[in-house]
């Protein structure tokens, strides 16, 4: 309902069939909704941007049908928009129209954090399509989504709990429930809390694992059934400005109230630096808006003077350059001081060639400090 699949939509699945993106979003869900579903493996850019070209071509293929539905991770789009480029001038001219928002009505992002930077320029390219984040797992399936209209697809939000699920967000702090109107503390800063889910669309046990189910399901003072520690923090906003359903689609009603946005993991993406939390997909999205930046990964790395100080692992673009040479930590620092907080600023980075990510996009940061940061002292500390 949310997302309004439909028997007239095709989609175009380019994604592993091991995760709850590949399976229930990308076959499931649109299978029931009788929705034709095409396959494209092994994943190839190229390949993606023939199929979206193909139906506006001077003479398509039979059967060749404009491509309506496409959800895919982060890593996809930036693969997409490296390569556009490289195609012949026909080709580029129709798969843009492919990729319109009149012919692709609705293109998703998730399974990770999407950099601003990717959001703008797949909007750019696509004449005003823009990307619509969501946030689930496979404990609970699809648990927020920012809704249909355009408006309601604001930059770093995952948007609302969809319908019948229940959200609460749970100080990571105090443990105390944040409820709606206690987003800031006493100083005026807004309050971390994890996302705890409840409602029938979320798992009842871990699988002949009662410890575990013990450990993550935590039961509600109400009586109304057990919360799900999710293990993800988030802030909640209220975003004023907008609006979020029209009498003619009733759908989307349920996409209302403050917004939320996650600040990432707790065990790996909340950074505890001299007594401040550092959100690392913040910066990540900072330092990604950078014109020199390719990829980023913002790490905790360990410290004894501060707990832990926020590490910058970066795939620098081609002829990046700083003002001595190449780009460093110094042109760094110096790029995100009016972006950021100074407590927010990595206090150390290392470019490297490649990081590594699993078949979802995702990085496991952990490993990533231990082979990246090895050799790093507090000497580096500011």
């Amino acid at each position: 309902m949310a997302w309004n699949y439909r028997p007239s939509d095709r989609l175009l699945h380019v994604l592993p069939l091991h995760h709850i993106h590949g399976t229930v979003n990308a076959i499931l869900t649109p299978l029931f909704a009788g929705s034709s579903i095409e396959f494209l493996f092994p994943f190839n850019a190229t390949a993606v941007w023939e199929r979206f070209a193909a139906p506006f071509l001077p003479s398509p293929e039979p059967n060749r049908k404009p491509i309506t539905f496409f959800t895919v991770v982060p890593t996809v789009y930036n693969r997409l928009l490296s390569t556009f480029p490289s195609l012949d001038a026909r080709t580029q001219e129709v798969a843009k129209k492919g990729i319109s928002p009149e012919n692709l009505r609705l293109n998703i992002s998730g399974s990770a954090a999407l950099p601003t930077p990717t959001k703008k320029a797949w909007s750019d390219l696509s004449s005003g399509n823009v990307l619509l984040e969501r946030y689930g797992m496979t404990e609970v399936g699809m648990a927020l989504s920012c809704g249909l209209p355009f408006a309601s697809r604001v930059d770093g939000s995952v948007g609302w709990p969809l319908p019948s699920v229940e959200v609460r967000l749970v100080d990571t702090e105090t443990g105390e429930v944040i409820n709606e109107g206690e987003e800031l503390d006493k100083d005026g800063k807004e309050r971390d809390g994890e996302i705890q889910l409840r409602g029938p669309t979320i798992f009842q046990e871990y699988w002949r694992n009662e410890e575990a189910t013990a450990k993550e399901l935590v039961t509600g003072d109400d009586g109304k059934g057990r919360w799900f520690k999710t293990g993800d923090v988030a802030v909640r906003r209220h975003i004023s400005s907008i609006q979020t359903s029209s009498e003619k689609d009733t759908s989307q009603n349920w996409a209302n109230g403050p917004m939320y946005f996650i600040r990432g993991r707790k065990s790996a993406d909340i950074i505890k630096t001299g007594g401040e939390k550092v959100s690392a997909l913040e910066v990540e999205r900072e330092l990604l808006s950078l014109p020199e930046i390719e990829e980023a990964a913002v790490v905790a790395v360990p410290s004894g003077k501060w707990g832990q100080k926020v590490g910058a692992v970066v795939i620098l673009k081609k002829g990046a350059e700083g003002k001595k040479g190449a780009w460093g930590p110094m042109d760094m620092r110096r790029a995100l001081k009016d972006r950021l907080a100074r407590y927010k600023i990595p206090q150390v980075m290392k470019v490297v060639d490649d990081i590594p990510r699993n078949a979802m996009g995702k990085i496991n940061k952990k490993v990533l400090v231990n082979a990246v940061f090895v050799d790093e002292t507090s000497g580096d500390e500011m």
